[in-house]
């Protein structure tokens, strides 16, 4: 996995863009439904397209957000979006056209492959997700079945086929402290700037934030301190964090709200542009955008945090670091 997932070079952006996927100039973006078009057409079903999906005869419909940014996102470039489009539309259509995991998987599988999923709260149905446990601001965890081609998420209604909600949730807890580490990257700068970034191919390492005392341990051998970190989820497959222990937090802070924010543009999976500050059982946003058309990302700290880089930046200056 790439830290900073940036598309080939393309259309300039100065070219008129599509509206649904700005990444996409208009023509790129045309070139990308007609792909779709097509696959879903070597499978004997013609869909009808709209901007950001498409709709078959029977009404199903089938969104294209993550299909055109892992299309933007890879290094061949148009090339290679008719290949793209033609697995994404077989592998949907295996999973909508066979029969539910539900109803095939034993109990003892179906509970060996729960996870909890971090999702962006951007279109939560809570109509079919009740159930959806606050992380911290616009984030929402939910349970998910991981399948080999696919990942389910788990709706009120499948959740009460399997059993109680929360002993369902302490199982997934228990599955994703289990994942391994697939791979750790360790960004540094100027004033003592550090933190760490895990990346893999898991539609789960993002949502490893739920277990960051064991992904610390994990990879640093080291355990938190009682002002916690500095977390990061840009996109699925990262997790960003910096554990806090000296002045070396303020250039931190700073060098990971600018990553959040560009490895958040243009993913599939995306899920926060922001940094956040994790302390058992709180998740506070410490980022955010400026306004519309700033480009500017700001820190927003509240009086607790303000507490914390005082005690700290009073202190020594971390190591590698000036005053």
């Amino acid at each position: 996995m790439r830290m900073f997932r940036r598309g080939p070079r393309r259309d300039p952006r100065d070219t008129p863009r599509d509206p649904a996927f700005s990444f996409f100039s208009v023509d790129e973006a045309a070139h990308f439904r007609a792909q779709v078009r097509e696959a879903f057409a070597e499978h004997g079903l013609e869909v009808t397209l709209y901007e950001g999906a498409v709709v078959d005869n029977a009404g199903r419909q089938f969104g294209l957000g993550n299909l055109a940014a892992v299309c933007h996102n890879d290094d061949r470039g148009p090339r290679a979006w008719g290949e793209l489009a033609r697995r994404h539309a077989a592998m949907v259509l295996r999973t909508v056209d066979g029969p539910s995991a539900l109803d095939t998987l034993p109990p003892a599988q179906i509970r060996a492959q729960l996870y909890p999923r971090v999702i962006s709260g951007e279109g939560l149905d809570a109509e079919n997700f009740g159930y959806a446990r606050y992380v911290a601001p616009g984030l929402y965890e939910l349970l998910a079945l991981d399948l080999p081609e696919s990942v389910m998420m788990l709706t009120d209604e499948a959740l009460g086929q399997l059993g109680e909600t929360e002993r369902l949730r302490r199982r997934a807890m228990d599955n994703l402290r289990e994942l391994p580490v697939e791979g750790r990257e360790t960004v540094t700068g100027d004033e003592g700037m550090k933190f760490e970034v895990v990346v893999g191919d898991s539609f789960y390492t993002a949502s490893r934030v739920l277990a960051l005392e064991t992904v610390v341990r994990q990879t640093t051998g080291q355990q938190l301190t009682a002002d916690g970190a500095l977390v990061a989820m840009p996109f699925r497959h990262q997790l960003a964090f910096h554990v806090i222990r000296d002045a070396g937090v303020v250039p931190s802070l700073a060098g990971m709200a600018m990553f959040a924010a560009s490895a958040f543009e243009d993913t599939p999976g995306a899920i926060s542009p922001y940094v956040y500050w994790w302390r058992p059982g709180v998740i506070t946003q410490l980022s955010q955008k400026g306004a519309e058309g700033d480009d500017e990302v700001r820190i927003v700290v509240d009086d607790d945090f303000q507490e914390v880089l005082a005690r700290l930046t009073a202190q020594e200056p971390p190591e590698g670091g000036r005053r």
